[in-house]
């Protein structure tokens, strides 16, 4: 899915002007991609409705933690405010676009398969020792079927929203759960994921399934709902309708807020997993590195 045109009358509230902006193709299909920063590589994927200015804030602090890191734009308009009614007409083309499978049958969105040759080109390109891979929202569960790609070694899951229909059901097809289930088992991988608590497009019952597929390896993460940031933009105030994007639309930037912890253990997942990983030599060095985070408890309540 292509981008909405930049129009004068609507201008952009950020330029993503420290980005390099390139055109990357895989198995015939192009897509603009935001590239900054230096080290080991980080695909950063929009949440719905695009890369706004919180993504591309997430992006930054990503970046200046000592990672290249890569923005594909899947839908929207590169750096827009998310506004409520520009909002709802980009989920409902995303919701028909057969890149993307948002409701429950519908198995593993064929999108997956262009981010992984996506992490590939980003491996080759900034070497070290994997990817890691960041998803909000629609794009939530691809950060987990990246990792079906050997390169993708790090990956974050930020609120999941697929399938839009089906609370505690994942956005995968039985095969591919299976081979992440099975990967995951024999590489001793992790996967960090967050959601606020009450959360009705992530739902406990999607962070249980999670846990059924890859045990130990899930580490899920619940903030409270009153942690969230009660002045959000437009579209995650009148559409989402609940506390739901934890480190970009409900961030909250005031020292030891829960929203800023999970921020930090993002970063430290990334960078023990991947910066500290590629220092340390021999073949253990893959599981000889554990992510530097505190142990938090999943909720466990169906449906809240």
């Amino acid at each position: 899915m292509s981008p909405a045109p930049r129009t004068p009358d609507k201008p952009l509230d950020d330029s993503l002007e420290d980005f390099e902006h390139r055109v990357v193709e895989v198995g015939g299909v192009a897509k603009t991609v935001h590239v900054t920063g230096s080290g080991p590589a980080v695909v950063v994927m929009p949440e719905m409705p695009g890369i706004s200015p919180d993504v591309a804030r997430l992006a930054r602090w990503v970046r200046d933690a000592g990672f290249t890191v890569f923005v594909p734009s899947l839908f929207g308009v590169d750096g827009a405010y998310p506004t409520a009614e520009d909002g709802e007409a980009i989920i409902r083309r995303a919701c028909v676009s057969a890149e993307f499978s948002a409701f429950a049958g519908g198995g593993t969105s064929p999108v997956s398969a262009w981010l992984r040759g996506l992490a590939r080109i980003a491996h080759d390109e900034a070497g070290g020792a994997g990817v890691g891979a960041i998803g909000l929202c629609f794009t939530g569960n691809f950060a987990l079927t990246m990792a079906l790609e050997p390169a993708v070694i790090a990956p974050v899951v930020n609120h999941p929203s697929l399938p839009l229909d089906a609370p505690g059901e994942l956005e995968l097809s039985p095969a591919d759960a299976d081979a992440l289930a099975e990967r995951f088992q024999r590489e001793d991988l992790q996967v960090l994921a967050y959601r606020f608590q009450g959360d009705r497009w992530c739902t406990g019952q999607r962070f249980a399934a999670y846990q059924r597929l890859l045990g130990d390896a899930f580490l899920g993460r619940v903030l409270p709902a009153d942690a969230a940031n009660p002045d959000p933009p437009p579209f995650f105030r009148d559409v989402v309708g609940c506390a739901h994007s934890v480190v970009a639309a409900h961030f909250v930037d005031e020292t030891g807020h829960p929203t800023v912890q999970a921020r930090d253990e993002i970063l430290a997942f990334l960078t023990t997993k991947l910066l500290v990983t590629s220092e340390l030599a021999g073949p253990s060095a893959a599981t000889a590195a554990q992510p530097a985070v505190a142990t938090g408890d999943l909720e466990r309540q169906p449906g809240t």
